[in-house]
């Protein structure tokens, strides 16, 4: 398996991967985007930090690639929407450097606060100013922290140090949890502005999350409040923050990240001074560097060998452990999946997937992810995939519900598929028999025993006699081997189904043949 690194990496990292005898690993950080276009359809992973961009156009012409990973938290140097309508898994390393970001914040709000770039300047061009470089005491002030993740939450235990009051704002994370952290929580992010000494952004840029800070967000602070961004630029909107520092609005800002990288240097954010930057350093520290190398090294091996897939953004993620207990379940909703797909009449407007037993104690998105990727596998063929699928219903205005069951059910540890299309209910039960193989066990109103696996004839028939004779002698005469059957009815003498495994496809002439049968209602040939 080929994996290429295209961006310098710390050579700990590099050494995991080809330790590996399975894989071929190459270093090319020099490629221009024509270059790595072209070199990027032979590998099966490729490794980024921040100077690949990798855009649409490559990731399209990656007819190998499985597995993109960062060596950084971020991932707006990847196209997301095409990786993922590719069918690849993106994957980031959000705790390699934690603790380099915290400190980065923490050593520009202390400059910020100190006046120190100035101080230094000044100092080195032979002038000895101090008072006019008076700064302001931390201790007892609010900080107000927007993301309290693992970033986040960091920024706050070192604030304690210096006995600071710390808010937070983080509509992702459960109050209780955020406390937890010794943060006081608040519902409302222009609340937290309102209160805040110091505002600290760690938050992830997004559509919802651009230009969070703005015009009306300054409006909002307090004129002696001070802004550091160690997140992403674009976070904060840069003309709305050369206004409020222009009109004296806050009393300054410490910025490492920037709307364009690197940044327009004619910029009047560089001519303020109390505007503190640095040239995105959050991560770089020499454990960092080495931390995030080692951690998506990993990440891709153990992607790569089946081991499972964590961090991913674009993925559940999954530990080893966890797919070794789910795997069975995510192959099971595939074929409930496919076989309900190709059964089921109409334009699906909503989804209900039900879970049962054991895998209420993980994490089902996997299986869900499968389940809709079967259903949908007949209806728009090779454009979906295991990772675009719940993108493509939604994009199709598939309404997706996934419960765990609160009671117990008719079968122990089920999925129950619900489809609901303009013109009917169907639904589809599985579950997995005791050597872990898959199991249709109810189909509508029907108990069954199916086998859901390659070639299937699904029969809806009259519960009469001489059925199972009429099918197997139309069978025989097109020379088709019958490797199992199941049958089972909503009551003796109404509605039965009949669900034939055989060695072979079935041709239409037979199938005509078999519709044509007296108390035949409804035959179809199906691929699992």
């Amino acid at each position: 398996m080929k994996i290429l690194i295209s961006d310098k990496m710390a050579e700990e990292g590099i050494k995991i991967l080809r330790e590996v005898k399975e894989f071929q690993v190459d270093v090319k950080t020099d490629y221009t985007p024509e270059q790595l276009t072209k070199a990027i359809k032979d590998y099966e992973a490729v490794i980024v930090r921040s100077a690949t961009k990798l855009k649409a156009e490559i990731i399209e012409a990656a007819d190998k690639l499985r597995f993109i990973g960062r060596a950084g938290v971020g991932l707006d140097n990847v196209d997301l929407k095409a990786a993922t309508k590719k069918g690849i898994v993106a994957m980031n390393t959000p705790a390699g450097n934690t603790t380099s970001t915290a400190e980065q914040t923490w050593s520009l709000i202390l400059a910020l606060s100190r006046n120190i770039p100035q101080a230094v300047a000044s100092l080195k061009s032979g002038k000895w100013e101090r008072n006019k470089f008076e700064g302001v005491e931390l201790h007892g002030k609010t900080i107000g922290i927007v993301g309290v993740g693992r970033i986040g939450s960091t920024v706050a235990k070192f604030a304690k140090s210096f006995n600071m009051r710390v808010i937070g704002f983080d509509p992702y994370l459960q109050k209780e949890v955020g406390e937890q952290k010794g943060v006081e929580m608040y519902n409302d992010l222009h609340q937290l502005l309102k209160e805040s000494d110091y505002i600290s952004i760690h938050i992830p840029k997004s559509s919802e999350t651009k230009d969070l800070i703005s015009d009306k967000e300054f409006n909002i602070m307090k004129k002696s409040a001070r802004l550091i961004n160690c997140a992403r630029g674009g976070i904060v909107n840069e003309a709305a923050l050369i206004k409020a520092l222009e009109e004296k609005k806050i009393a300054g800002c410490a910025l490492d990240v920037y709307e364009q990288e690197p940044p327009d240097f004619n910029s009047p954010l560089f001519k303020f001074e109390n505007c503190v930057c640095t040239p995105h350093l959050g991560a770089s520290t020499e454990e960092a560097q080495i931390n995030v190398a080692i951690e998506i090294a990993q990440t891709i091996r153990d992607a790569l060998l089946g081991k499972g897939i964590v961090n991913a953004a674009n993925f559940p993620s999954v530990s080893a452990e966890e797919q070794k207990v789910l795997q069975p379940y995510i192959d099971l909703g595939l074929k409930m999946g496919r076989f309900s797909g190709q059964l089921v009449n109409g334009a699906i407007k909503e989804v209900r997937i039900t879970y049962s037993g054991l895998m209420t104690d993980y994490k089902v998105a996997p299986i869900t992810m499968s389940l809709v990727f079967g259903i949908l596998s007949p209806i728009v063929g090779e454009t979906v995939n295991f990772i675009n699928a719940i993108d493509i219903a939604k994009e199709r205005g598939i309404k997706l519900e996934a419960i765990n069951a609160i009671q117990e059910q008719e079968f122990v540890n089920c999925i129950v598929a619900e489809i609901i299309t303009d013109k009917e209910t169907f639904t589809c039960w599985g579950t997995l028999s005791a050597n872990k193989q898959p199991r249709i066990v109810k189909i509508n109103n029907v108990y069954v025993e199916a086998v859901p696996e390659e070639n299937m004839l699904f029969i809806n028939n009259n519960d009469k006699p001489g059925i199972v004779g009429a099918v197997g002698t139309i069978l025989a005469e097109a020379k088709i081997n019958i490797a199992g059957i199941t049958f089972g009815r909503e009551k003796k003498g109404g509605l039965a189904i009949s669900v034939v495994n055989v060695d072979s496809e079935v041709p239409e002439k037979t199938i005509e043949k078999l519709k044509s049968t007296k108390d035949i209602l409804f035959v179809k040939f199906l691929k699992v």
